[in-house]
């Protein structure tokens, strides 16, 4: 996927293909990342585990707290191999956790990043911030908004 960084993403898509996942419980970053990995539909070409020691390993570099509750777990290479293949995953944690975030407030929320490269993945965070520094958006996350609820509120702020 060469992506021209001007280009813009389709987040609704990747979070359709990556689902919402609802009162994941963990009290580490590492517990979370061992249940997500056995949640989420991966390609035939990776494993549950390959998945989890990606994030793991992202994680101990730094947090992927962003403040206001988020965080976005994410490998540190290409993880998936076809653009079809990439997703994001919205997991609400039943119970919210430290993660070291910037304004230490405790992640309630995760955007498992599944990218296939450099580019991709950098268009995503950026498409993702701006979500991000909506208010409505984070209001809405805060009250556990379902994928329907996200995905329009998604083509509503894209307009």
């Amino acid at each position: 996927m060469d992506l021209d960084l001007n280009e813009s993403v389709d987040l609704a898509a990747l979070i359709h293909r990556g689902g919402v996942f609802f009162d994941v419980e963990g009290n580490t970053p590492e517990e979370i990342y061992k249940k997500i990995s056995g949640m989420i539909q991966i390609p035939d070409s990776l494993s549950a585990e390959q998945i989890y020691n990606a994030l793991c390993a992202r994680e101990q570099v730094l947090s992927t707290a962003v403040g206001n509750g988020i965080a976005l777990p994410h490998a540190r290479a290409s993880i998936v191999k076809e653009e079809a293949e990439q997703k994001i995953c919205v997991v609400y944690l039943k119970n919210p956790i430290d993660m070291q975030a910037p304004d230490e407030r405790e992640v309630y929320v995760m955007f498992v990043l599944l990218t296939q490269n450099s580019q991709a993945h950098l268009k995503v965070l950026t498409e993702l911030a701006g979500l991000f520094r909506n208010l409505r958006f984070r209001k809405a996350l805060e009250t556990h908004a379902s994928e329907a609820e996200i995905l329009s509120l998604i083509r509503e702020l894209d307009k």
